[in-house]
Protein backbone atom coordinates (compact mmCIF):
# COMPACT_ATOMS: atom_id res chain seq x y z
CA UNK A 1 0.00 0.00 0.00
CA UNK A 2 1.45 3.32 -0.99
CA UNK A 3 1.40 6.62 1.47
CA UNK A 4 -0.84 7.83 -0.90
CA UNK A 5 -3.91 5.66 0.84
CA UNK A 6 -2.75 5.99 4.30
CA UNK A 7 -5.09 9.40 4.22
CA UNK A 8 -2.27 11.91 4.65
CA UNK A 9 -2.88 15.62 3.59
CA UNK A 10 -0.87 16.23 0.12
CA UNK A 11 1.62 19.37 2.02
CA UNK A 12 2.70 15.50 4.04
CA UNK A 13 2.72 13.30 0.74
CA UNK A 14 4.85 15.85 -0.76
CA UNK A 15 7.93 15.74 1.71
CA UNK A 16 7.86 12.16 1.65
CA UNK A 17 8.34 12.00 -2.05
CA UNK A 18 10.77 14.53 -1.81
CA UNK A 19 12.50 12.61 1.16
CA UNK A 20 12.34 9.42 -1.32
CA UNK A 21 9.79 7.22 0.55
CA UNK A 22 7.13 5.53 -1.93
CA UNK A 23 6.20 2.98 0.30
CA UNK A 24 5.63 2.31 4.27
CA UNK A 25 7.67 0.59 6.56
CA UNK A 26 5.47 -2.27 8.63
CA UNK A 27 5.62 -0.11 11.45
CA UNK A 28 4.20 2.97 9.68
CA UNK A 29 1.45 1.11 7.95
CA UNK A 30 0.43 0.29 11.06
CA UNK A 31 0.62 2.98 13.19
CA UNK A 32 -0.09 6.33 10.98
CA UNK A 33 -3.69 4.91 10.71
CA UNK A 34 -4.05 4.40 13.96
CA UNK A 35 -2.67 7.51 15.24
CA UNK A 36 -4.95 9.37 12.51
CA UNK A 37 -7.86 7.89 13.94
CA UNK A 38 -6.80 9.31 17.48
CA UNK A 39 -5.92 6.19 19.38
CA UNK A 40 -3.39 5.66 22.07
CA UNK A 41 -0.53 3.31 20.58
CA UNK A 42 1.77 0.87 21.99
CA UNK A 43 4.14 0.24 19.61
CA UNK A 44 7.60 -2.35 19.42
CA UNK A 45 9.54 -1.62 16.75
CA UNK A 46 13.92 -1.90 16.34
CA UNK A 47 15.61 0.87 15.50
CA UNK A 48 15.75 2.07 11.93
CA UNK A 49 12.04 0.63 10.81
CA UNK A 50 10.90 4.03 10.38
CA UNK A 51 9.06 4.47 13.68
CA UNK A 52 9.80 8.49 13.78
CA UNK A 53 7.86 8.62 10.60
CA UNK A 54 5.26 6.54 12.13
CA UNK A 55 3.92 8.96 14.48
CA UNK A 56 5.39 12.16 13.14
CA UNK A 57 3.02 12.39 9.92
CA UNK A 58 -0.18 11.76 11.69
CA UNK A 59 0.71 14.04 14.53
CA UNK A 60 1.67 16.74 12.17
CA UNK A 61 -1.61 15.53 9.89
CA UNK A 62 -3.87 16.10 12.38
CA UNK A 63 -2.29 19.29 13.81
CA UNK A 64 -2.94 20.84 10.48
CA UNK A 65 -6.58 20.89 10.71
CA UNK A 66 -6.97 22.95 13.24
CA UNK A 67 -3.55 25.53 13.87
CA UNK A 68 -3.50 27.81 16.24
CA UNK A 69 -1.85 32.09 16.39
CA UNK A 70 1.26 33.08 17.28
CA UNK A 71 1.16 32.48 20.68
CA UNK A 72 0.28 28.91 20.67
CA UNK A 73 0.38 26.22 23.14
CA UNK A 74 2.48 22.92 23.27
CA UNK A 75 0.52 20.85 21.58
CA UNK A 76 2.61 17.73 21.48
CA UNK A 77 4.86 16.65 23.67
CA UNK A 78 7.71 14.06 22.30
CA UNK A 79 10.17 12.71 25.27
CA UNK A 80 13.32 11.44 24.30
CA UNK A 81 16.35 9.48 26.13
CA UNK A 82 19.13 11.42 25.21
CA UNK A 83 20.18 14.62 23.71
CA UNK A 84 21.33 12.87 20.05
CA UNK A 85 17.85 11.42 19.94
CA UNK A 86 15.99 14.23 20.25
CA UNK A 87 17.88 15.99 18.09
CA UNK A 88 17.14 13.82 15.05
CA UNK A 89 13.79 13.51 16.33
CA UNK A 90 13.04 16.97 15.69
CA UNK A 91 14.61 17.73 12.60
CA UNK A 92 12.99 14.70 10.80
CA UNK A 93 9.02 16.65 12.36
CA UNK A 94 10.50 19.64 10.73
CA UNK A 95 11.78 17.88 7.26
CA UNK A 96 7.96 16.23 7.38
CA UNK A 97 6.61 19.82 8.10
CA UNK A 98 7.79 21.56 5.53
CA UNK A 99 5.32 22.28 3.39
CA UNK A 100 2.34 22.95 5.48
CA UNK A 101 0.57 25.92 5.74
CA UNK A 102 0.77 27.42 7.98
CA UNK A 103 3.86 26.28 9.16
CA UNK A 104 3.69 24.31 12.49
CA UNK A 105 6.75 24.95 14.53
CA UNK A 106 9.26 22.61 16.29
CA UNK A 107 11.22 22.81 18.83
CA UNK A 108 13.66 20.83 20.82
CA UNK A 109 15.31 20.91 24.26
CA UNK A 110 18.19 19.26 26.21
CA UNK A 111 20.14 19.32 28.92
CA UNK A 112 24.30 19.43 28.31
CA UNK A 113 23.86 23.34 26.88
CA UNK A 114 22.77 26.64 28.46
CA UNK A 115 19.01 26.94 29.07
CA UNK A 116 18.61 30.56 28.52
CA UNK A 117 18.78 30.25 24.56
CA UNK A 118 16.18 27.74 25.10
CA UNK A 119 14.11 29.73 26.99
CA UNK A 120 13.83 32.68 24.75
CA UNK A 121 12.84 30.40 21.33
CA UNK A 122 9.99 28.97 23.93
CA UNK A 123 8.34 32.66 24.43
CA UNK A 124 6.83 32.52 21.07
CA UNK A 125 4.80 29.57 21.51
CA UNK A 126 5.32 26.04 19.84
CA UNK A 127 3.09 23.50 18.20
CA UNK A 128 5.54 20.27 18.75
CA UNK A 129 8.30 20.64 21.74
CA UNK A 130 10.94 17.35 21.73
CA UNK A 131 12.63 17.03 25.05
CA UNK A 132 14.74 15.09 27.36
CA UNK A 133 12.56 14.50 30.83
CA UNK A 134 15.40 16.11 33.19
CA UNK A 135 15.84 19.52 30.89
CA UNK A 136 12.23 19.51 30.54
CA UNK A 137 11.44 19.30 34.19
CA UNK A 138 13.96 22.23 34.63
CA UNK A 139 12.20 24.29 31.97
CA UNK A 140 9.17 24.07 34.09
CA UNK A 141 10.39 24.83 37.05
CA UNK A 142 11.75 27.68 35.66
CA UNK A 143 8.05 28.78 34.33
CA UNK A 144 9.44 28.58 30.77
CA UNK A 145 7.25 26.37 29.39
CA UNK A 146 3.10 24.95 30.30
CA UNK A 147 1.99 21.25 29.28
CA UNK A 148 -1.32 22.08 30.20
CA UNK A 149 -2.61 21.88 26.52
CA UNK A 150 -0.47 18.91 25.20
CA UNK A 151 -2.97 17.11 23.19
CA UNK A 152 -0.63 14.21 22.26
CA UNK A 153 2.35 12.62 24.21
CA UNK A 154 4.76 10.55 22.84
CA UNK A 155 7.72 8.25 24.48
CA UNK A 156 10.13 7.45 22.01
CA UNK A 157 12.37 4.46 23.46
CA UNK A 158 10.56 4.10 26.44
CA UNK A 159 12.58 1.04 27.20
CA UNK A 160 15.76 3.18 27.40
CA UNK A 161 14.58 5.57 29.28
CA UNK A 162 13.55 3.78 32.33
CA UNK A 163 16.83 1.73 31.88
CA UNK A 164 18.52 5.04 31.99
CA UNK A 165 16.55 6.05 35.52
CA UNK A 166 13.85 8.80 34.45
CA UNK A 167 10.73 7.09 35.40
CA UNK A 168 9.97 9.39 38.30
CA UNK A 169 10.54 12.47 36.14
CA UNK A 170 8.51 11.02 33.16
CA UNK A 171 5.75 10.08 35.87
CA UNK A 172 6.08 14.23 37.13
CA UNK A 173 5.48 15.13 34.10
CA UNK A 174 2.79 13.04 33.26
CA UNK A 175 0.79 14.84 36.01
CA UNK A 176 1.42 18.11 34.72
CA UNK A 177 -0.33 17.15 31.44
CA UNK A 178 -4.45 17.13 31.03
CA UNK A 179 -6.35 14.06 31.59
CA UNK A 180 -7.50 13.73 28.05
CA UNK A 181 -5.17 13.24 25.49
CA UNK A 182 -3.70 10.89 23.10
CA UNK A 183 -0.46 8.64 24.44
CA UNK A 184 1.81 6.94 21.63
CA UNK A 185 4.82 4.72 23.30
CA UNK A 186 7.03 2.65 21.29
CA UNK A 187 9.86 0.82 22.70
CA UNK A 188 12.19 -1.71 21.09
CA UNK A 189 10.84 -4.42 23.95
CA UNK A 190 7.75 -4.93 26.04
CA UNK A 191 9.79 -5.94 28.95
CA UNK A 192 8.04 -5.84 32.19
CA UNK A 193 8.48 -2.20 33.48
CA UNK A 194 7.20 -0.93 29.99
CA UNK A 195 4.21 -2.62 31.03
CA UNK A 196 3.59 -0.97 34.73
CA UNK A 197 4.14 2.17 32.88
CA UNK A 198 1.48 1.66 30.48
CA UNK A 199 -0.66 0.80 33.17
CA UNK A 200 -3.06 4.16 33.63
CA UNK A 201 -1.44 5.50 31.22
CA UNK A 202 -2.50 4.05 27.97
CA UNK A 203 -6.18 3.91 27.34
CA UNK A 204 -7.66 1.00 25.26
CA UNK A 205 -4.42 0.89 22.96
CA UNK A 206 -4.08 -0.57 19.82
CA UNK A 207 -0.99 -3.02 20.04
CA UNK A 208 1.76 -3.00 17.55
CA UNK A 209 4.68 -5.60 16.94
CA UNK A 210 6.07 -5.15 13.74
CA UNK A 211 9.63 -7.90 14.96
CA UNK A 212 9.70 -10.47 17.45
CA UNK A 213 11.22 -9.84 20.90
CA UNK A 214 14.61 -9.34 21.69
CA UNK A 215 15.95 -9.72 18.00
CA UNK A 216 18.46 -8.62 15.64
CA UNK A 217 17.58 -7.78 11.86
CA UNK A 218 17.74 -10.41 9.55
CA UNK A 219 20.03 -8.63 7.01
CA UNK A 220 22.42 -7.91 9.93
CA UNK A 221 25.42 -10.69 9.52
CA UNK A 222 26.23 -10.81 12.98
CA UNK A 223 30.67 -12.53 13.56
CA UNK A 224 32.32 -12.77 17.41
CA UNK A 225 36.06 -12.41 16.80
CA UNK A 226 37.65 -14.70 19.61
CA UNK A 227 40.86 -12.65 20.62
CA UNK A 228 42.66 -11.71 23.98
CA UNK A 229 41.79 -8.81 25.54
CA UNK A 230 44.98 -7.08 25.31
CA UNK A 231 44.87 -7.45 21.89
CA UNK A 232 41.48 -5.86 20.71
CA UNK A 233 42.67 -2.61 19.60
CA UNK A 234 45.87 -4.11 17.64
CA UNK A 235 42.45 -6.41 15.93
CA UNK A 236 40.43 -3.52 15.48
CA UNK A 237 42.73 -1.72 13.59
CA UNK A 238 43.40 -4.46 11.44
CA UNK A 239 40.01 -5.02 10.64
CA UNK A 240 39.37 -1.56 9.71
CA UNK A 241 43.01 -2.12 7.66
CA UNK A 242 42.38 -4.97 5.77
CA UNK A 243 39.10 -5.44 5.30
CA UNK A 244 38.67 -1.37 4.13
CA UNK A 245 35.97 -0.28 6.48
CA UNK A 246 35.62 3.46 5.90
CA UNK A 247 32.07 3.86 8.55
CA UNK A 248 32.26 2.19 11.47
CA UNK A 249 30.15 2.50 14.99
CA UNK A 250 32.52 1.19 18.08
CA UNK A 251 31.00 0.89 20.69
CA UNK A 252 32.75 0.64 24.32
CA UNK A 253 31.76 0.11 28.02
CA UNK A 254 32.93 3.12 29.74
CA UNK A 255 33.99 6.87 28.64
CA UNK A 256 37.44 6.27 29.78
CA UNK A 257 37.84 3.22 27.23
CA UNK A 258 36.23 5.36 24.46
CA UNK A 259 38.84 8.09 24.82
CA UNK A 260 41.69 5.46 25.17
CA UNK A 261 40.33 3.81 22.25
CA UNK A 262 40.04 6.89 20.09
CA UNK A 263 43.47 8.22 20.69
CA UNK A 264 44.95 4.90 19.61
CA UNK A 265 43.36 4.83 16.34
CA UNK A 266 44.55 8.29 15.53
CA UNK A 267 48.19 7.72 16.39
CA UNK A 268 47.89 4.29 13.91
CA UNK A 269 46.63 7.07 10.86
CA UNK A 270 42.66 5.97 11.14
CA UNK A 271 40.76 9.08 11.68
CA UNK A 272 38.07 8.73 15.03
CA UNK A 273 36.38 10.75 17.44
CA UNK A 274 34.44 9.94 20.65
CA UNK A 275 30.81 10.49 21.92
CA UNK A 276 30.17 9.86 25.63
CA UNK A 277 28.53 11.72 27.93
CA UNK A 278 31.68 13.66 29.43
CA UNK A 279 31.70 15.00 26.07
CA UNK A 280 30.24 19.10 25.63
CA UNK A 281 26.87 18.49 23.35
CA UNK A 282 29.02 20.55 21.12
CA UNK A 283 31.91 18.53 20.51
CA UNK A 284 29.19 15.62 20.26
CA UNK A 285 27.12 17.11 17.13
CA UNK A 286 30.55 18.14 15.97
CA UNK A 287 31.79 14.66 15.87
CA UNK A 288 28.51 12.80 14.94
CA UNK A 289 28.46 15.06 12.15
CA UNK A 290 31.75 14.51 11.17
CA UNK A 291 30.87 10.60 10.85
CA UNK A 292 28.34 11.12 8.61
CA UNK A 293 30.21 13.16 6.62
CA UNK A 294 32.87 10.98 5.84
CA UNK A 295 35.52 12.98 7.49
CA UNK A 296 36.35 10.04 10.15
CA UNK A 297 35.91 6.56 9.75
CA UNK A 298 35.50 5.10 13.17
CA UNK A 299 33.05 7.31 15.56
CA UNK A 300 34.00 5.24 19.34
CA UNK A 301 30.32 5.75 21.69
CA UNK A 302 29.17 4.46 24.85
CA UNK A 303 25.66 3.11 24.84
CA UNK A 304 23.87 6.39 26.27
CA UNK A 305 25.44 8.88 24.17
CA UNK A 306 24.94 6.79 20.75
CA UNK A 307 20.65 6.20 21.09
CA UNK A 308 19.60 8.84 17.95
CA UNK A 309 22.33 8.04 15.94
CA UNK A 310 20.53 7.50 12.80
CA UNK A 311 22.92 6.83 9.67
CA UNK A 312 21.35 5.69 6.60
CA UNK A 313 23.03 2.55 5.01
CA UNK A 314 25.90 2.54 8.30
CA UNK A 315 27.78 -0.47 7.19
CA UNK A 316 29.49 -1.57 10.64
CA UNK A 317 28.86 -2.14 14.30
CA UNK A 318 31.45 -3.43 16.41
CA UNK A 319 31.34 -4.43 20.04
CA UNK A 320 34.65 -3.32 21.28
CA UNK A 321 33.43 -4.86 24.77
CA UNK A 322 30.26 -6.28 24.56
CA UNK A 323 27.52 -5.17 26.91
CA UNK A 324 26.51 -5.46 30.14
CA UNK A 325 22.95 -6.44 29.68
CA UNK A 326 22.14 -8.99 26.94
CA UNK A 327 18.87 -6.93 25.24
CA UNK A 328 21.50 -3.58 24.75
CA UNK A 329 23.47 -5.76 22.25
CA UNK A 330 19.94 -6.00 20.49
CA UNK A 331 19.79 -1.74 20.91
CA UNK A 332 23.42 -1.67 19.53
CA UNK A 333 23.60 -3.66 16.47
CA UNK A 334 20.71 -2.12 15.74
CA UNK A 335 22.28 0.74 14.48
CA UNK A 336 22.92 -0.93 11.10
CA UNK A 337 21.10 -3.04 9.04
CA UNK A 338 18.47 -0.72 8.76
CA UNK A 339 14.96 -0.39 6.46
CA UNK A 340 15.99 -3.85 4.93
CA UNK A 341 19.91 -2.79 4.05
CA UNK A 342 22.21 -5.26 4.70
CA UNK A 343 24.65 -4.49 7.74
CA UNK A 344 27.28 -6.18 9.48
CA UNK A 345 27.66 -6.37 13.44
CA UNK A 346 30.96 -7.70 14.90
CA UNK A 347 31.60 -8.67 18.15
CA UNK A 348 35.41 -8.44 19.86
CA UNK A 349 34.96 -11.45 22.65
CA UNK A 350 37.77 -12.16 25.25
CA UNK A 351 37.67 -15.73 27.78
CA UNK A 352 36.00 -13.49 29.90
CA UNK A 353 33.49 -12.51 27.83
CA UNK A 354 31.89 -15.70 26.59
CA UNK A 355 29.71 -16.05 29.21
CA UNK A 356 27.77 -12.88 28.04
CA UNK A 357 28.44 -13.78 24.58
CA UNK A 358 26.28 -17.58 25.42
CA UNK A 359 23.75 -15.30 27.07
CA UNK A 360 23.06 -13.35 23.99
CA UNK A 361 22.13 -15.93 21.87
CA UNK A 362 20.06 -16.92 24.06
CA UNK A 363 18.07 -14.16 24.09
CA UNK A 364 17.91 -13.67 20.43
CA UNK A 365 17.66 -17.17 20.00
CA UNK A 366 20.61 -16.88 16.82
CA UNK A 367 23.69 -18.82 17.10
CA UNK A 368 26.49 -16.04 16.55
CA UNK A 369 29.43 -17.43 14.10
CA UNK A 370 32.64 -17.77 15.88
CA UNK A 371 35.72 -16.83 14.09
CA UNK A 372 39.70 -16.37 15.06
CA UNK A 373 41.82 -14.12 12.96
CA UNK A 374 45.64 -15.40 11.71
CA UNK A 375 47.99 -13.22 14.15
CA UNK A 376 44.88 -12.62 17.14
CA UNK A 377 44.56 -16.26 17.90
CA UNK A 378 43.71 -15.75 21.83
CA UNK A 379 45.79 -17.49 24.44
CA UNK A 380 42.94 -17.41 26.79
CA UNK A 381 39.87 -18.46 24.75
CA UNK A 382 40.42 -22.69 24.33
CA UNK A 383 39.91 -23.62 20.22
CA UNK A 384 37.20 -25.75 19.05
CA UNK A 385 38.02 -28.96 19.74
CA UNK A 386 38.67 -31.53 16.61
CA UNK A 387 36.04 -33.45 15.57
CA UNK A 388 37.47 -37.46 16.58
CA UNK A 389 37.80 -40.21 13.79
CA UNK A 390 35.19 -42.57 13.74
CA UNK A 391 36.24 -45.44 15.90
CA UNK A 392 36.80 -49.31 14.52
CA UNK A 393 33.62 -51.51 15.71
CA UNK A 394 34.58 -53.01 19.43
CA UNK A 395 35.04 -56.54 19.04
CA UNK A 396 32.32 -58.72 21.10
CA UNK A 397 33.05 -58.62 24.77
CA UNK A 398 33.90 -61.98 26.33
CA UNK A 399 32.30 -63.04 29.69
CA UNK A 400 35.25 -63.48 31.93
CA UNK A 401 32.99 -64.20 35.13
CA UNK A 402 33.95 -68.22 34.52
CA UNK A 403 36.86 -69.90 33.09
CA UNK A 404 36.59 -71.20 29.54
CA UNK A 405 35.76 -74.74 28.89
CA UNK A 406 37.73 -77.15 27.15
CA UNK A 407 36.70 -78.41 24.00
CA UNK A 408 37.03 -81.19 21.75
CA UNK A 409 35.72 -81.42 17.82
CA UNK A 410 32.23 -80.83 18.78
CA UNK A 411 31.65 -82.13 22.48
CA UNK A 412 32.15 -80.10 25.52
CA UNK A 413 34.45 -82.30 28.48
CA UNK A 414 33.92 -81.98 31.95
CA UNK A 415 30.61 -83.40 33.84
CA UNK A 416 27.48 -84.45 32.12
CA UNK A 417 23.92 -83.41 33.40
Amino acid sequence: MPFTKLGLSDPLLRAIAEAGYTTPSPIQLQAIPAVLNGHDLLAAAQTGTGKTAGFALPILHRLSQKAYGANRPIRVLILTPTRELAAQVAESVSKYGEHLHPRLKTEVVFGGVKINPQMMRLRGGVDVLVATPGRLLDLVNQNAVKLDKVETLVLDEADRMLDMGFIRDIRKIIALLPKKRQNLLFSATFSEDIRQLTTGLLVNPIKIEVAPRNTAAETVEQIAYLCNKANKADLLCHLVKTKDWQQVLVFTSTKHGANRLTEKLNKLDIKAAAIHGNKSQGARTSALSSFKAGEIRVLVATDVAARGIDINLLPHVVNYELPRAPADYVHRIGRTGRAGEEGQAVSLVSHDEVGALKLIEKLINTPIKREQIVGFEPADVAPPMPPEPPRAPRPPRRNTSQPPRKTTGNRTTGNRT
